[in-house]
């Protein structure tokens, strides 16, 4: 089998420009993999912060500041995008952003909590403006009906390059280690490498991916962001066009704050609950990188076959038995089931998500709808942390009822699915664009 079959995608589009969107996800997921789930968010809470109560909060709130931000910016930004035929100007540009920011945690030593809280922010938001960005490219590139599996081939190399980013930095982690090395001496270097290999990988994207958009005579004629603000105006006025969309952002706020806390808090929850090292915690989020490719990839076929919303359902039981057997694990032997099963489903639930996304999006408004479907799972990302790092400190560091009940999360998840209809949802995205060609 073809790994880039040629009937997958649009009329036009090459396989290396395939190649070239999927490697942006194989470039940035190094960032998510190191600096927000397996290393920097422990060594902050252990190191930087020296393992004060407030900590986690701290952290939380950070990642909730920077989620704020993009929410409030990037359905403008994606207006702008879109309009202008901007998408590929602008990823190079929140690239640049992260990886420098990234680089700069470096920096970041025991007590300096000001200096990573701001670089978190920073870096966390340029990711985030990236991560849209990139999305926006996918109706572009894949067929209606195979959404799913070009969806699933971006997430699975996402965590190739997750796990190649851990893995070196692992093994740098083990020499350093090796010869009496402090957290505060080996993780700068970490961040380093992350840095250094999400830049080098998304020149690969920037070289094979095009911009297939064309800029909008009128707002070539005012300033960009007014038109920008005019256009989003106009979609948030037809929402009742989009109801299934508007459904599916819904459910996206809910299930993906429950995801959000996965990404932000696995390695906190191992170390300061389960009783994880960090290196056996780097060999965890490892694993849990591989099962993550694998559902990925696998559930971006299965869901083009039994469709995006059952495939979307099923993830979300997944999830729901992830947060219920972390709760209850007595064990390090324990955890690891709760690891492989969200690990399964993290991919496979972000790759249907997507996909449904870009079914409901109107072919000149791409960017747009995606920067609508950023602000629901930026806002889904405060959220889901945030909650969590509240219960936490008012329930004086109790993380296991923290982690129950984001459970919740992905039981209103569930219930916020039912309503959406795929084909009403893909009718009206049709016709909202025979209404603009008109």
């Amino acid at each position: 089998m073809t790994l880039f079959p040629q009937n997958a995608l649009q009329p036009g589009v090459h396989k290396r420009e395939v190649f070239g969107w999927a490697m942006y996800d194989f470039a940035n997921s190094g960032y998510t993999t190191v600096v927000i789930t397996a290393v920097f968010a422990a060594y902050f809470v252990g190191g930087v912060a020296d393992g004060a109560p407030w900590a986690t909060l701290a952290w939380t709130a950070a990642l909730s500041l920077s989620n704020a931000i993009v929410m409030l910016t990037m359905p403008s930004l994606g207006a702008y995008a879109d309009l202008r035929a901007a998408k590929k100007r602008l990823l190079m540009v929140f690239t640049a952003g992260c990886v420098l920011a990234t680089a700069a945690l470096a920096l970041v030593g025991p007590g300096s909590v000001a200096l990573a809280l701001l670089l978190i922010v920073v870096s966390n938001t340029f990711y985030a403006w990236g991560e849209s960005m990139t999305a926006a490219f996918l109706p572009e590139l894949a067929r209606t009906e195979s959404l799913g599996k070009v969806s699933g081939w971006g997430w699975s190399f996402g965590y190739f390059g997750g796990m190649l980013a851990l893995g070196l930095c692992l093994a740098y982690v083990m020499w350093a280690q090796g010869r009496g090395q402090s957290a505060a001496q080996f993780v700068p270097v970490t961040m380093l490498i992350t840095a250094a290999l999400y830049g080098s990988a998304a020149l690969v994207t920037f070289a094979l991916l095009k911009e297939r958009a064309q800029p909008n005579p009128a707002a070539l004629g005012q300033g960009g962001f007014r038109a920008a603000m005019q256009q989003l105006h106009r979609t948030f006025a037809q929402a009742r066009q989009f109801k299934d969309f508007m459904w599916l952002l819904a459910c996206a706020v809910s299930y993906q704050a429950g995801v959000a806390v996965a990404i932000a808090l696995a390695a906190i929850y191992a170390e300061q609950v389960i009783g994880f090292k960090q290196q056996e915690t780097m060999v965890l989020i490892f694993v849990l990188n591989i099962a993550a490719a694998a559902g990925a990839f696998a559930w971006g076929y299965l869901q083009d076959r039994i469709g995006h919303k059952i495939a979307l359902a099923i993830t979300l039981l997944g999830w729901i038995a992830t947060c219920v057997i972390a709760a209850r694990s007595g064990s390090k032997a324990d955890f690891w089931y709760a690891a492989v099963i969200a690990g399964l489903c993290v991919g496979s639930s972000q790759s249907a998500g997507r996909a449904m996304a870009g079914l409901f999006a109107p072919q000149r408004q791409v960017a747009e709808f995606y920067g609508l479907w950023s602000f629901a799972i930026r806002l889904a990302s405060i959220l889901g942390p945030l909650s969590y790092g509240l219960i936490t400190w008012a329930t004086g560091g109790d993380q296991r009822s923290a982690i129950l009940s984001t459970s919740v999360l992905f039981v209103l998840g569930l219930l916020l699915l039912l309503p959406v209809n795929l084909q009403r949802g893909r009718a009206a995205a049709l016709q909202a664009d025979r209404q603009m060609s008109a």
